[in-house]
């Protein structure tokens, strides 16, 4: 009996993965995340079966936000992108790339002293990942989703390393965001897009060098995304909250409702966060 007792348990444990599969499928649409990884960035795109990372946040945290919205048989990304190298970006992409098989890395070519920048760099480097440099013009096709990059023209050393940022135009049918990383006002309202944008991650967190009005009015975004953590730094600043309740859109902070997930169809677009 003992033996029939392991049976059942064994064949118990095959179907309810079975059915943990099917309702994990992946389906047709757009999943835009902006991951809850504390101070920092981290934004998942998941399309089909396939998922581009950008950034990955300080710690790894963003592993938790992978595991939640990746199905657990699903060991690869497709692409990572670091938009620049500050730790609040690189660090939890040290874990990704040990855990999961990255296809390709993109980034914006500069280096870092940074001792844990150099373990990821190594890790890229031997894990048979195909390594791009990329700036304006680099364009990411997946599918019907398309990730330009707008910015910078090139990274320069001599330059501030939220100037280097790169900033990504997501678009994908009807569907178009600004990924902003950590680039300045100054950078970004020089960058022209489709308007009125359906979305736009606030760049720096929110911070007032990377938001003023003539950006929101220049984008006139329908929904403005804020990750963020707990600082020291004042992240978002007051008056860039006070430019989005003027123009009400519609917005959403990390440190307040945890991931964020926008779904689209490539017409419309829903908050499932």
């Amino acid at each position: 009996m003992r033996i029939w007792k392991y049976i059942f348990i064994g064949l118990g444990l095959v179907l309810s993965l079975l059915v943990l599969s099917v309702f994990t499928l992946p389906d047709k649409q757009l999943h835009l995340i902006a991951c809850d990884v504390g101070q920092g960035d981290a934004i998942l795109i998941v399309y089909g079966s396939t998922q581009v990372l950008i950034d990955g946040g300080p710690t790894n945290k963003v592993l938790d936000c992978l595991g939640k919205y990746i199905p657990f048989w699903d060991r690869k990304i497709e692409t990572v992108i670091l938009t620049h190298p500050d730790s609040d970006h690189y660090g939890g992409l040290v874990e990704v790339v040990k855990r999961y098989k990255v296809d390709n890395y993109l980034d914006n070519g500069l280096d870092s002293s940074n001792q844990s920048y150099q373990v990821l760099r190594k890790g890229v480097g031997s894990g048979g990942i195909k390594a791009y440099i990329a700036k304006k013009g680099t364009r990411v096709g997946l599918g019907k989703m398309y990730l330009d990059m707008v910015s910078p023209e090139e990274a320069k050393n001599e330059a501030e390393s939220n100037d280097n940022s790169l900033v990504i135009d997501l678009k994908y049918g009807n569907f178009e965001a600004l990924l902003t990383g950590d680039a300045p006002k100054e950078i970004l309202n020089t960058i022209s897009v489709k308007v009125p944008l359906e979305y736009i991650k606030l760049s720096h967190h929110g911070s007032k060098t990377g938001t003023d009005a003539f950006t929101l009015d220049n984008f006139m975004p329908k929904l403005a995304i804020i990750s963020v953590g707990k600082n020291n730094y004042g992240h978002p600043n007051e008056e860039v909250i006070n430019l989005l309740k003027e123009r009400k859109i519609k917005t959403f902070r990390t440190d307040e409702t945890g991931d964020i997930e926008i779904l689209s169809d490539g017409s419309s677009f829903w908050i499932l966060h």
